[in-house]
């Protein structure tokens, strides 16, 4: 019965103007018309509990906008990390939805639906970095912190844009929509760590207005329909464990990818698993640290 509810969910999905829908909520979001601002913002609070406790500005209405008010930033102390340097941190707020080992170049969406790794990132190139990898899909939730960070120190060598719909990307959705995260329009960012490659794979959904990171800004929405990718050489960015890399303006999902042996998650980093930014969810392999203390 619930998989029929689901579906039923889903089906109106596939006939709405997903970008259209997308660039006119990303308007009414940076309305700055402050009663009608902070209209939204009140009733956002209240429909999904958000808390401000560790939001650098705890006061709702000094946001200009409600777009400033969704991907508020935190206090500097509110997520101190892992003394190890070898620690995997999550990068996000969020609950994990899957997290294992990519097996012939397929990555578990929902029980009983998996994904072809070369169509999430676009090139079999690159897919063949990961192949055998792991990877863990962590779920942004309204009420969630929507700032995305560094889980290790990384050089970033490539970033890739490859259109799509925008479906959302609840749980409902993901159990019922095939091939759903690389459907969807996402940015995947390719960085050099002491792990290997890494990827993070920034996945837009229904209402994100656009996908942002530090070193590009706006991302999305492009004009045109095509993958662009830039190559970073000279000059790379550097981003250190912890350093903001990009955000969602409104929620979605973050995939990450490490190419073999490079790491190993925790225990505590498994399906449904709700973890926060900073929090260590896995280890270098090539690293003789022990993993996750799991009091964090």
């Amino acid at each position: 019965m619930n998989k029929i509810t689901d579906y039923f969910k889903a089906l109106p999905q596939y006939l709405l103007p997903h970008h259209p829908l997308s660039r006119a909520i990303g308007l009414l979001v940076r309305c700055r018309v402050p009663w009608f601002k902070n209209l939204l913002i009140d009733g956002f609070r209240r429909l999904y509990n958000v808390d401000l406790s560790l939001a650098a500005e705890s006061d709702p209405h000094a946001y200009p906008d409600f777009n400033a008010f969704f991907t508020r930033a935190l206090r500097p102390d509110a997520r101190p990390l892992p003394a190890a340097e070898e620690a995997v941190v999550s990068p996000v707020d969020g609950r994990v939805s899957q997290a294992g080992i990519m097996t012939d170049g397929r990555l578990l969406q929902a029980k009983g639906r998996d994904y072809s790794l070369t169509q999430l990132l676009g090139s079999v190139e690159l897919a063949d970095r990961f192949q055998g990898g792991d990877y863990a899909t962590i779920y942004l939730s309204p009420r969630d912190y929507h700032r995305i960070h560094m889980p290790l120190r990384g050089r970033l060598r490539k970033m890739v844009h490859i259109p799509g719909r925008l479906f959302s990307v609840s749980p409902a959705t993901a159990r019922v929509i095939p091939d759903l995260f690389a459907r969807n329009e996402r940015v995947v960012c390719l960085f050099e760590t002491e792990a290997g490659p890494m990827a993070m794979v920034l996945v837009g959904a229904i209402f994100v207005a656009s996908i942002e990171t530090v070193w590009a800004g706006v991302v999305t929405p492009p004009a045109g329909k095509r993958i662009t990718q830039w190559e970073y050489e000279q000059d790379a960015p550097e981003l250190e464990r912890g350093a903001e890399m990009g955000r969602f303006n409104m929620g979605s999902t973050v995939i990450l990818l490490f190419g073999p042996g490079g790491v190993e998650w925790c225990p505590a980093c498994h399906p449904e698993a709700v973890v926060r930014m900073g929090q260590q969810i896995g280890i270098c392999q090539r690293s003789t640290v022990s993993c996750c203390d799991e009091s964090r």
